[in-house]
């Protein structure tokens, strides 16, 4: 039985990784988290109660916290989740995602390298630090019928692609300089149950449900690869306890779809599950509205999710057309959690206009 420290586990990917870890596996887990808005323990109350489960609320950029929490918990993997997340948020202020996901990995790494030295060589061999990344600091695929492998290179696009792009650096530079046993995953675009609803999926859904326009950003054309978040939680365990020191593996979920046909699909979804409409709404599409794009909007996104099927023998378990029918649902029945997400936290504004 491993014992894993989760930063940003009370994130959206992070709660999922979290549950799957309490409720799929023997192992026990040590949430690590700041808290920001985009943290909700709402997410883990499902997982809270277990004996296998702990909880720590700290930044990850302070230095002397986390060398207290290695040395407390003795943890056998790091999964580092803790990230600021969202591109509009990134152009509005990029200063928070460079302490956070540069300083913040770069502060990790050296408590993880402290923690890790002095062990025995058993537990050395056996100690992982898994990087969680993403797609985007490949750049745009704009024109091209190509997908990002694991060897793409990489050319950023926003703050927040350009601060992952950093971490993933300096996670591999550990690896070579240091001999920290490290792995780096980049994922395509997540989405599912407990998402917060600043990104485009549960934003929809909330405003829909609200009657408020659905601003689509340029003309919808954007093409994004749509991976179940649950899917994502199973592969990111595989990779944590299978995968090989020192590899990449790109996590995709063969869903490429339009910004503009994911909101068309939302929305007779809704028409279905949800026909009860806010007053003076006919359809909810008709409350769809194209806005200014974001500026270094990227067109496409897509990865080939080959490697880690071939060597892992991971694969999504959702279509789109599943997944997306269980996330609308979700919602549906869980009025309570994004109720108390929207009390004043996130308004649903638009960000990113610079």
């Amino acid at each position: 039985m491993k014992r894993i420290l989760v930063t940003g586990g009370a994130g959206f990917i992070g709660s999922a990784v979290v549950r799957h870890i309490i409720n799929d596996t023997d192992d026990s887990v040590v949430v690590v988290d700041k808290l920001t808005y985009a943290g909700n323990l709402e997410s883990l109350a499902p997982v809270a109660g277990s004996d296998r489960y702990a909880f720590e609320q700290a930044d990850i950029c302070d230095r002397a916290a986390m060398e207290q929490i290695f040395a407390r918990y003795q943890p056998d993997c790091v999964m580092h989740l803790a990230a600021e997340s969202h591109v509009d948020r990134s152009i509005d202020g990029p200063a928070a995602f460079i302490e956070t996901n540069v300083v913040g990995t770069y502060t990790l790494l050296e408590a993880a390298r402290h923690y890790w030295n002095p062990l025995d060589a058993e537990r050395k061999s056996r100690f992982r630090f898994h990087h969680i990344s993403t797609d985007e600091v490949y750049g745009d695929l704009h024109g091209t019928d190509d997908l990002f492998t694991e060897t793409t290179p990489y050319a950023p696009s926003s703050p927040y692609s350009a601060s992952k792009a950093s971490s993933d650096h300096l996670v591999r530079a550990w690896l070579r300089t240091y001999g920290l046993p490290t792995l780096i995953t980049n994922c395509s675009n997540n989405y599912g149950p407990y998402h917060f609803p600043e990104k485009l999926i549960p934003l929809t859904i909330l405003s829909a449900l609200a009657g408020k326009p659905l601003p689509v950003y340029g003309d919808g054309a954007q093409v994004r690869d749509w991976l179940y978040v649950e899917d994502h939680a199973r592969a990111l365990y595989q990779v944590v306890t299978q995968g090989v020191v020192g590899e990449t593996y790109n996590i995709g979920g063969h869903n490429e779809r339009k910004n503009i046909d994911v909101v068309r699909t939302i929305c007779a979804l809704l028409e279905e599950l949800a026909p009860q409409k806010p007053a003076g709404v006919a359809r909810y599409a008709d409350l769809i509205t194209f806005v200014t794009d974001r500026p270094g909007h990227d067109m496409r996104y897509a990865i080939d999710a080959g490697k880690i099927e071939r060597e892992l023998g991971w694969k999504p378990q959702e279509t789109f057309e599943s997944g997306i029918r269980k996330t609308v649902l979700w919602y549906l029945q869980n009025e309570t959690w994004w109720r108390r997400v929207q009390d004043g936290s996130y308004a649903g504004e638009r960000l990113g206009l610079q």
